[in-house]
């Protein structure tokens, strides 16, 4: 029993597994944050580009 209690105390596998899911969250939040601040801008430049898309599409009169 001691065997396996001084085994199980020195796994450090599942430590790994929490790392990488910790940093995943990490990366997970920044996008968010940083896709929330430019949505504006986003949306201001694909309305933009639509709008030069359909002038340049429209046939000359």
């Amino acid at each position: 029993m001691t065997k396996f209690i001084s085994r199980f105390a020195k796994d450090e596998s599942g430590a790994t597994a929490i790392e990488y899911g910790l940093i995943a969250a990490l990366i997970a939040v920044a996008l968010i944050t940083v896709l929330g601040t430019m949505s504006g801008s986003l949306k201001d430049t694909f309305t933009k580009v639509s709008t030069e898309l359909d002038t340049a599409n429209k046939p000359a009169a």
